[in-house]
């Protein structure tokens, strides 16, 4: 899937901590928590309650973000539809991973057991 350097370029470049609460909004709105969320972002990035804090407080943009990560080995396994977008046709290896992100966090909200979200 081709997506437009401005696109890739505007996700990179997004503030993780501007879309941090969104998302706690979403799984939280759905009957789930905020502790589910974090595991969530654990099993993806590696990053635990404490990391995650600071990530927030220094406002570090999605490229930092991710840069910082340690990728989960299953992350490839997370594929499907995101924002009209299939996730493992995405060729940018950022936006790729912003959307793995994207996707995990949907499926906590759907209401999916915790154990097919953490393949």
């Amino acid at each position: 899937m081709n997506t437009s350097a401005t696109h890739n370029e505007r996700i990179a470049k997004m503030s993780f901590a501007s879309v941090y609460p969104l998302y706690v909004i979403k799984v939280e709105k759905k009957g789930r928590t905020k502790e589910e969320l974090h595991e969530v972002i654990e099993w993806l990035t590696g990053f635990n309650n404490k990391k995650l804090q600071e990530l927030i407080k220094e406002k570090v943009s999605f490229e930092t973000f991710f840069q910082k990560a340690k990728l989960n080995p299953n992350a490839h396994l997370i594929t499907g539809m995101i924002c009209g977008y299939r996730i493992e046709d995405i060729e940018n290896t950022l936006t790729q991973q912003v959307r793995y992100l994207d996707k995990l966090v949907d499926e906590l909200a759907k209401g999916r057991k915790m154990e097919k979200i953490l393949r």
